[in-house]
């Protein structure tokens, strides 16, 4: 049986300034890091086929140990599907010596007008073991209160 993670929420703009907050590197490094995270990209390529590196660095590493490193969460991914307005498509896979992490995870970003502003559904499918279902929830809820309080800028 796959695992699919999932997480939602209504943030404020239209579906096309929610897709390009989410295709601008500079603004993905302002919202995306949950709680308690800072990032960095060393590449970042948005377009079919494209890729990029993402390493996700724990401020307090003690009470959350890394993926890659004691402190840090590195992710190769690859952009499998772009729609603008609509829907994002990213194959990830973390670098870690962890075979609790291995596996390619394919994050999938739905965009909706509603009223109030945007629905933005994440699903998260073939979660590597090594994520708790429970961890991941939080980090993808915080990743979506901070897209919220970006957009409400």
């Amino acid at each position: 049986m796959v695992r699919i993670d999932r997480a939602e929420r209504t943030v404020p703009g239209t579906p096309e300034r929610v897709y390009a907050a989410i295709m601008d590197p500079e603004a993905l490094l302002a919202w995306l890091p949950p709680a308690g995270m800072t990032g960095r990209f060393e590449h970042f390529d948005p377009r079919p086929g494209g890729s990029y590196r993402l390493t996700l660095t724990y401020a307090d590493a003690a009470g959350s140990p890394g993926k890659s490193t004691a402190d840090a969460d590195t992710a190769d991914g690859r952009f499998v599907e772009l729609v603008p307005g609509e829907r994002v498509v990213q194959a990830v896979d973390f670098a870690s010596d962890d075979p609790a992490f291995a596996g390619t995870m394919t994050m999938t970003w739905t965009l909706s007008a509603v009223p109030g502003g945007t629905l933005v559904a994440i699903a998260a499918a073939d979660v590597p073991t090594g994520v708790s279902p429970e961890d991941h929830a939080a980090g993808m809820g915080s990743t979506l209160d901070n897209l919220a309080a970006y957009l409400g800028r």
